[in-house]
């Protein structure tokens, strides 16, 4: 599916209102309720849009660490260690980067006694060669998601 500017309106509207209905977004964008239907249908099916979820303050429920793990892994153990942190329940962001370590991840626990179970597993994995944690002292943003760019400005 080639995404065009309607979409990328589209989006940008449910991104200021993830609830909003089609006739909302259509009124906002001036689009027919049924073009935002027809087009919502279509971003869902090919994936643009992954799913509707809320954005949970995870401080807010108890989950106070949150943890930075910088992770150096044996190549050939890669997709192991990235498949069983995204697997993990309380990972809420995995990346295989570039640079000096192979893999980011950020975690929320409800203590350090929670987040140092953790990084004993990391630590004790036969594929992970090294593992530095750093814990957030305070979060500045997260969880931020930006409108896209139409197509057609500059």
């Amino acid at each position: 599916m080639a995404v065009d500017d309607t979409d990328r309106r589209i989006v940008n509207a449910l991104l200021s209102d993830g609830r909003a209905s089609a006739r909302e977004i259509a009124s906002e964008t001036g689009l027919a309720a049924t073009t935002v239907s027809k087009r919502l249908s279509d971003l869902e099916e090919t994936g643009v849009i992954e799913s509707y979820r809320p954005i949970v303050d995870y401080d807010a429920l108890g989950y106070d660490v949150t943890a930075v793990f910088h992770l150096s892994v044996d190549g050939n153990g890669l997709k192991a260690v990235v498949d069983r942190l995204r697997d993990h329940e309380r990972m809420v962001s995995v990346y295989e980067v570039t640079g000096s370590h192979d893999v980011v991840a950020v975690g929320k626990f409800k203590n350090t006694d929670e987040m140092n179970r953790k990084i004993k597993d990391l630590l004790t994995d036969p594929d992970v060669e090294a593992a530095n944690t750093s814990v957030v002292l305070d979060v500045v943003r997260e969880n931020s998601q930006f409108a896209v760019d139409l197509e057609t400005e500059d």
